[in-house]
């Protein structure tokens, strides 16, 4: 059964920090592992790819071909039934418009010194998207990943997912050539990721690494970053529904098993004002389980990891929301914008009783890549700046160095930096 707690117990406030602290991330150690893995692709190369791929893959790259045909992307989007392909269309075109709403601007000013100061954006050259070829396909994350990229302006997009048994999955293929993807390899593990941060004599080599995967994968990112930019490493997914005692409790209950059945370790959490609402959401996750055809994962996920927090009001939502920092948080009240309005941590927020987290998965707009196991704390969800960096400028021209050069070359003297100082009085004598 899913955790539950009742704000107005003794013991609430421990059995909470508990639930918060709760990681889900598992324990293994996998670090040596993939430490190992990209010392090979370091100094193998392309022969430790092959090996490796052949191991947990079982496919010969060399027999069927390192990389995917252009012609078999574009045969997988025209394979797809025209409901299907409409569907994805809508998607990346509403991606797409959310993200061009994302560009940052620079700037270019003389201040009262007369010198010039700006900053300007400009896209990575080549970025590396993941895509998970294993237990199910997700080309929502080929086009939430991609698209962001693709508007930043970045020229090159290799794409890495892994085909066990040699098959590729057709509608990730399909969103990849809908997306704008420039080359696919049929390559995955921590040894796709080494390949893309370090380069190969097949794999180019990337600026950026974005998308889901496996601990291992995840843990090459973590190494590997620095080497390669990433966007997060990501855990278990999440959501926390807020509601008043208005919701209909089977919109929640979907919801609550839309998020559980992503993972055995995946969360669940429902905190209400209504005992009458928590007890007929816990009887409709139970009712709507005997159909799931994702029964066996969502039933795990909920009854290790769910929850159901019982609290006196509203009010009493806000830290407990800022604490949990969600990946997702779905605001099921009358007036959402006014506790959204003073929450601080969260990946995304979904505002009302008809938005569901769902919608967000797919083409609402907003992108599903969002920060995990609390992390909402201190980091965003993927954007256009993730593919992007900013250069400052600086003109200071003779007028603006005999203004500010003076003070430069005392901070100079103070910090003991004599080159420092010589290369401004230099120019001002």
């Amino acid at each position: 059964m899913p955790l539950r707690l009742d704000a107005r117990d003794p013991g609430f406030s421990a059995a909470f920090a508990a639930l918060v602290d709760d990681r889900r991330e598992g324990s293994a150690d996998v670090s040596a592992d993939v430490a190992g893995i990209i010392a090979d692709v370091r100094k193998r190369g392309d022969v430790a790819v092959a090996e490796l791929t052949r191991k947990f893959d079982r496919v010969d790259l060399d027999a069927q071909g390192w990389e995917i045909p252009a012609a078999e992307l574009y045969a997988a989007l025209a394979g797809l039934t025209p409901e299907l392909r409409a569907a994805l269309e809508l998607a990346a075109t509403r991606i797409r418009a959310f993200h061009e709403r994302q560009k940052p601007v620079g700037n270019d000013a003389v201040d009262a010194a007369g010198v010039r100061t700006g900053v300007r954006w400009s896209a990575v050259e080549a970025a590396g998207l993941y895509v998970p070829g294993g237990r199910a396909a997700y080309p929502s994350s080929v086009l939430m990943n991609a698209i962001p990229a693709m508007v930043a302006g970045v020229d090159t997009l290799v794409m890495v997912t892994p085909t066990p048994g040699g098959e590729a999955n057709p509608l990730v293929l399909a969103a990849a050539r809908l997306a704008g993807v420039s080359r696919v390899f049929r390559i995955g593990g921590a040894q796709a990721v080494a390949a893309l941060a370090l380069g190969t004599s097949r794999i180019p080599r990337v600026d950026v690494i974005t998308g889901p995967g496996n601990a291992w994968v995840a843990e090459a990112k973590r190494q590997l970053y620095g080497i390669v930019g990433i966007d997060m490493i990501a855990g278990p997914s999440e959501v926390v529904i807020v509601s008043d005692g208005g919701s209909n409790p089977e919109w929640i209950a979907a919801d609550l098993l839309a998020q559980a059945e992503h993972d055995p370790v995946a969360q669940s959490i429902l905190i209400t004002t209504s005992a009458a609402e928590a007890d007929a959401v816990a009887a409709a996750v139970e009712r709507q389980l005997l159909t799931l055809s994702t029964a066996a994962v969502a039933r795990q996920s909920w009854r290790d990891f769910g929850a159901i927090i019982l609290i006196p009001d509203l009010e009493a939502a806000l830290p407990l929301l800022d604490a949990l920092a969600p990946e997702h948080a779905e605001l099921m009240i009358a007036d959402p914008d006014a506790l959204f309005a003073r929450m601080r941590h969260a990946g995304s927020v979904f505002l009302g009783r008809h938005t569901p987290e769902a919608a967000g998965d797919y083409l609402a707009g907003p992108n599903h890549v969002l920060p995990t196991g609390r992390r909402a704390r201190f980091a965003s969800g993927l954007s256009v700046v993730d593919f992007m960096k900013r250069t400052t400028f600086l003109d200071c021209g003779p007028a603006g160095l005999a203004a500010i050069g003076p003070a430069g070359a005392a901070m100079a003297d103070v910090e003991g930096l004599a080159a420092h100082a010589a290369s401004i009085r230099l120019r001002l004598e």
